[in-house]
């Protein structure tokens, strides 16, 4: 299992993402916004699975900072704010495999290391041999 974790080194959330799956041996991908903010395909599959107003930090700094507090923008238009200003977005942003979550959520993660603890293995990779081919 690996997971990808958007987000920012001063933030105490994200910092706790990052520990809690070092814990648990699990890599990780980290993508620090403040260089590279997420794209907007990335951030539009947490909010087709999470829904938009999910992912903007309405009680955040910058929220307030650029007046957003009043403007009444559409939860979609901020996304579209948030690729320029990524400090709109709560965080950690974290994905594993098909899954995703946003904000502090050490409870989803564990199920989500449980589960992949409990699948079965992956079969070995083919040898190389050929294989023989069906009669007919």
């Amino acid at each position: 299992m690996t997971v990808q974790i958007f987000g920012f080194r001063d933030c105490q959330e994200t910092r706790k993402a990052l520990r809690f799956f070092a814990e648990r041996r699990v890599a990780v991908h980290f993508v620090d916004m403040d260089g590279k903010p997420a794209t907007r395909g990335e951030l539009r599959r947490f909010a087709e699975r999470l829904g938009a107003a999910s992912l903007i930090a309405r009680e955040g700094k910058r929220f307030r900072d650029l007046g957003l507090r009043v403007a009444g923008d559409s939860p979609e238009r901020l996304i579209e704010r948030a690729l320029v200003e990524p400090r709109l977005l709560r965080t950690p942003l974290v994905r594993g495999g098909r899954r995703v979550a946003v904000g502090g959520r050490p409870d989803t993660w564990q199920e989500w290391v449980d589960a992949e603890r409990r699948a079965p293995a992956t079969p070995p990779a083919a040898s190389g041999e050929p294989r023989p081919r069906p009669a007919g």
